[in-house]
Order: C-alpha cells, then sequence, then structure tokens
C-alpha cells in the first residue's frame, strides 16, 4: 500500500470515521428518527418517546447533533423556559440512509440473531472444552 493509500485511513483523512462517530452512538440515529416523524418537539417529548433514555445522555446527544448541525434547538424565554427541537435540513437529509438501514435490519435481524446464537454456542464449547483439558 502506497504513503497515500494508507494516509486515507487515517483519522483526519477518514470522512467516514466523523459520521460513524456520531450515529454509532445508541441514541443519535433514534432521535433523528424521532424528530423524522414528528417535527419539532420539546425535550420532555423526545425524552417521554424514547422512554429508557437518561436526561443526561439526552443531553449529550442533543446537543451533538446540534453541534453537526443536524438538528436546530430554539429557546423560548417563558416562564417555565422552554426548548424545542428539529430537525435542519442536513438532518433531513439523513432520513434516506437511515430508512435504508432500519430496512436492512429488518430483512436481515432473523440472520443475524440465529448467527449470534450459534457463535456463542460454539464459544462455549471452546471454553467447556478448555476446562476438560485443564
Amino acid at each position: 500500500m502506497s504513503e497515500n493509500n494508507s494516509e486515507k485511513f487515517q483519522p483526519a483523512f477518514c470522512p467516514i470515521r466523523h459520521v460513524l462517530d456520531r450515529f454509532g452512538d445508541k441514541w443519535s440515529i433514534l432521535v433523528v428518527e424521532l424528530l423524522s416523524h414528528k417535527g419539532r418537539m420539546r425535550f420532555s417529548e423526545i425524552a417521554n418517546n424514547i422512554g429508557d433514555i437518561s436526561q443526561k445522555m439526552l443531553t449529550v446527544t442533543l446537543r451533538s447533533l446540534e453541534a453537526d448541525g443536524l438538528i436546530s434547538r430554539e429557546f423560548f424565554p417563558e416562564i417555565p423556559p422552554r426548548v424545542e427541537y428539529e430537525l435542519t435540513a442536513l438532518g433531513k437529509s439523513l432520513i434516506p440512509p437511515i430508512n435504508n438501514l432500519l430496512h436492512w435490519g429488518q430483512e436481515h435481524l432473523e440472520t443475524i440473531l440465529n448467527n449470534r446464537k450459534r457463535y456463542e454456542e460454539k464459544d462455549q464449547e471452546k471454553a467447556k472444552g478448555k476446562k476438560a483439558y485443564s
């Protein structure tokens, strides 16, 4: 591999790393998908719709998505204060690839789960074999 090709895999030169860094977490895709279906939402509405996300993790996720320009945040100086979030044009452009990924996941979930089960069984058999020889 030439020096130029190896540079493409360094973090500074590999754009997919930056994208996967954002969407490799547990919550970002869920938040984007939720906002794509519901539109503008308040923090509490997002939290209630997702259900099992902590307030801290939702805050971190929303800030990261806002920093990347995928969602916008609007603060309303009322009593009590109100904050609403919605997808930006950039965030909306993610919906087709996310839907493709979701479709692929639905189509292949059973196979993946079966493969995991086989792998775990094989791994357990290896562990039993090692104990027998110990």
